[in-house]
């Protein structure tokens, strides 16, 4: 069950072997004073350049025709909301690997006498499916974190990550900063959020908004990152650059010791992804009786 893991409250995130059949059920809340007609449906999506990407419209993919949504149109009065229930049936001939696509919601407002053009809103819920008949396996290492300042001097840091596991990973967490010059603490700074790396991928997660007048340091360095339920941390002593330039620590293991370096480093940049989602109830059905949790709202 997945109940402790935190991806399985926005998503849909499960590890199944061929031959299993799901169900999940999510709310549809209409947060207008109109009347809305919604559609359900499924359509593809996948992992390019450490982004979870969504294709247009309804386009399908493999995982895309094992899912099911019903009802596919919802009628909603003002402030109305309502129950509907996605169905994944994976067919016993499936092969290993992970899958994706998005469960949406649509509602469009066509053209008429006073508009000419219409417009087309929709929201979804990302689906995470692996199948295998073996166990599942999520992991990832954190292998240097890079200190920067841009021209204008403004501090960064990224973090450069290996995905080690058979599952995509949404990576999110903190930099705490402490022990500065004098004493000096920092605090704690959330990572920007967006970064998806597909099995056995590599990218940066970036850790922005930190004061221009943070003092080069040394400072010791603690990331946090994790992803569902594996969390890793990373401690470095780290110098930020003068203005335009960039510095790098990472751990060399020799023995029972750990010692941290520091030398000049390259720039690897990363935008983010963003999308909204359903609020969704979650149901697990591998027999005739299943547990609910209720979801809060995303």
């Amino acid at each position: 069950m997945r109940r402790d893991d935190p991806r399985a409250l926005k998503y849909i995130v499960d590890h199944l072997k061929p031959g299993t059949v799901i169900e999940r059920r999510f709310e549809v809340a209409n947060k207008s004073g109109s009347r809305r007609e919604v559609q359900l449906y499924p359509g593809a999506a996948q992992i390019s350049d450490n982004r979870f990407l969504f294709a247009d419209g309804r386009t399908p993919n493999e995982l895309t025709r094992w899912t099911s949504v019903r009802p596919a149109v919802l009628r909603l009065k003002p402030w109305e909301k309502t129950e509907a229930k996605v169905t994944i049936k994976v067919p016993g001939t499936a092969t290993p690997g992970e899958r994706y696509a998005v469960v949406w919601a649509e509602s469009g407002t066509p053209p008429d006498a006073t508009h000419n053009v219409g417009s087309v809103v929709r929201v979804g819920t990302r689906v995470y499916l692996d199948i295998s008949n073996s166990g599942e396996y999520a992991d990832f290492r954190i292998e240097k974190i890079v200190a920067l300042r841009n021209k204008k001097g403004l501090p960064s840091v990224v973090a450069h990550v290996h995905n080690t596991g058979r599952r995509a990973l949404d990576l999110r967490g903190k930099l705490v900063l402490s022990d500065g010059p004098g004493g000096l603490s920092a605090g704690a700074h959330p990572v920007t959020e967006g970064t998806t790396l597909p099995p056995g991928g590599t990218g940066t997660v970036r850790v922005a908004g930190l004061d221009k007048s943070l003092p080069d340091g040394p400072w010791t360095a603690r990331l946090h990152l994790e992803s569902g339920m594996v969390q890793r941390d990373f401690s470095a002593r780290l110098i930020f650059p003068k203005p335009g330039g960039a510095s790098v620590a990472w751990a060399v293991i020799t023995s029972n010791r750990r010692v941290w370096y520091a030398a000049a480093g390259i720039l690897l940049t990363v935008t983010g992804a963003t999308m909204s989602f359903l609020r969704y109830r979650r149901y697990r059905r591998r027999s005739s009786t299943g547990n609910q949790t209720r979801v809060p709202s995303v």
